[in-house]
């Protein structure tokens, strides 16, 4: 076949370096953020952090700088020679305190504190080892066994197949490891090393003076009837060891004070403390939406690097002007993203202001959709912006995307919002009497009563991811 030569004509969609960062700028939380920014100014020795400016600044008219932004945001450098010449422009950033107006309170600086690095479990049990009387095989036993406990302290390994992995020449039998494992379960906290539910909390209650009131009574249920005892069948129990109701009650009472998760406590991992990208406010009996300068960056260009370029047009001075543009744009973008932020999250408060005077109850029915069509935007936009963006509400920090969700018509044809209905049941549950708890059949009808249409299997599902147990977990005699 004979090569011959074609011309073709075709339409594409190219993004350009710098919308491209925009982007990627935009889906990033504030955390991801600041490791970005950390990783340019590394790279980048025309970007430094600006230190200078305060968090108490405040400008009033926020509308009017947002504006400026927005339109300097969408304005090119062509040539680098432009770039210079309109130097003094470059506060576009730098006088970020008209990116928001800021009404301080007693309340702020409280994002974050120090925490010192807590003692594992197993650095408590092997302390508490030391101290004892035991011989080093002991000792070493010991630490095996102890780096063989869950999370939550218990020992789940076979101890035969763990003696049959050890060399021989250690002469470790099964019956060491199991005395091992005794020497265990008696350290503190109490339960733990133990191999199931059942060995863990007749440990806890076999530790307990012999005079404990109804001791012996608990041991029994533990250990013959526990799952009766997980299920709360008060009518069965009574007959197994033929008590009062008041005598059942106490029983019960010793035994939930007990800690089926012995290690739990030493698993408290360094809290993650979320700085919140808007704060809403009530100025003068109206919301405001405001962005939280703990969350807006501080960086403008090195004006040391600057002036080099000024007086200076080498083959070096050439590779500091392509990372000056870079430096111009990221800035910008910056600041685009954080006024899309702010664009967004005005727009979903004028949709939800019952949310803001009553709570979760009352919030509405919204989807991306309304919100991109209200600000012209696209709605992968609004996902991006929405996803790890957090909002500070009279009522608790909310990532922006929880204001979203599915909705449930009513018998009046208008939506109800599926996170209002699952407040409402969890209201139902709250005030219900505990001796005889709501079954989810009786909190559709109730819902029904309202004018709420949803099957019990939906009530079900609702509780469920509430963590809300069912009907015979939450009865109490």
């Amino acid at each position: 076949m004979k090569p011959t030569l074609q011309l073709k004509l075709s339409t594409g969609l190219i993004l350009t370096p710098q919308l491209k960062q925009s982007i990627e700028l935009l889906q990033l939380s504030t955390l991801e953020l600041n490791q970005e920014i950390s990783r340019i100014l590394q790279e980048n020795p025309l970007l430094e952090r600006d230190e200078s400016m305060g968090r108490e600044e405040i400008v009033t008219n926020q509308e009017e700088a947002l504006s400026s932004i927005e339109t300097n945001a969408h304005q090119e450098d062509e040539e680098h020679a432009e770039m210079l010449s309109d130097w003094p422009d470059d506060n576009l950033y730098t006088n970020q305190e008209s990116f928001f107006s800021y009404h301080s309170s007693d309340e702020e600086h409280d994002y974050t504190s120090l925490i010192s690095k807590p003692t594992s479990l197993r650095e408590h049990l092997l302390m508490q080892i030391s101290t004892r009387q035991c011989s080093d095989q002991e000792k070493k036993m010991a630490e095996l066994l102890i780096d063989s406990l869950d999370d939550d302290g218990y020992f789940t390994q076979d101890i035969q197949e763990l003696a049959e992995l050890l060399p021989n020449e250690l002469n470790i039998s099964t019956t060491d490891l199991e005395s091992t494992l005794l020497l265990i379960q008696q350290l503190d906290p109490l339960g733990v090393g133990a191999r199931n539910l059942q060995e863990c909390l007749t440990i806890q209650l076999a530790a307990l003076p012999d005079s404990t009131p109804l001791r012996a009574e608990a041991l029994r249920l533990i250990r013959d009837h526990l799952e009766s005892v997980a299920t709360k069948n008060f009518a069965l129990l009574k007959k197994i060891i033929n008590c009062d109701d008041d005598q059942l009650q106490s029983i019960y009472q010793l035994i939930t004070q007990l800690n089926p998760k012995p290690g739990d406590a030493f698993n408290a991992t360094t809290a993650r403390y979320v700085i919140p990208d808007i704060i809403i406010s009530k100025i003068n009996d109206e919301w405001v939406v405001q962005l939280n300068p703990d969350a807006v960056p501080r960086i403008r260009v090195n004006h040391l690097y600057a002036d080099i370029l000024k007086q200076n047009h080498s083959d070096t001075s050439q590779l500091l002007k392509e990372q000056l543009k870079e430096a111009r744009w990221f800035i910008r973008n910056i600041g685009q993203r954080m006024l899309t932020i702010l664009r967004v999250s005005q727009a979903i408060i004028e949709h939800q202001q019952a949310f803001l005077e009553e709570g979760e109850i009352a919030i509405r029915p919204l989807v991306m959709r309304e919100i991109a069509e209200t600000l012209k935007l696209h709605e992968s936009t609004i996902s991006r912006v929405t996803t790890q963006k957090y909002m500070r509400t009279p009522h608790g920090i909310f990532e922006l995307k929880y204001f979203f969700g599915s909705h449930i018509p009513n018998q009046n044809g208008e939506a109800q919002s599926a996170i209002a209905i699952r407040s409402l049941i969890k209201q139902l549950i709250q005030n219900e009497d505990r001796k005889k708890p709501l079954s989810d059949s009786s909190i559709s009808k109730m819902l029904a009563q309202q004018d709420i249409v949803i099957a019990r299997r939906t009530v079900a599902k609702y509780r469920e991811l509430m963590h809300i147990p069912p009907t015979n977990l939450r009865k109490t005699l």
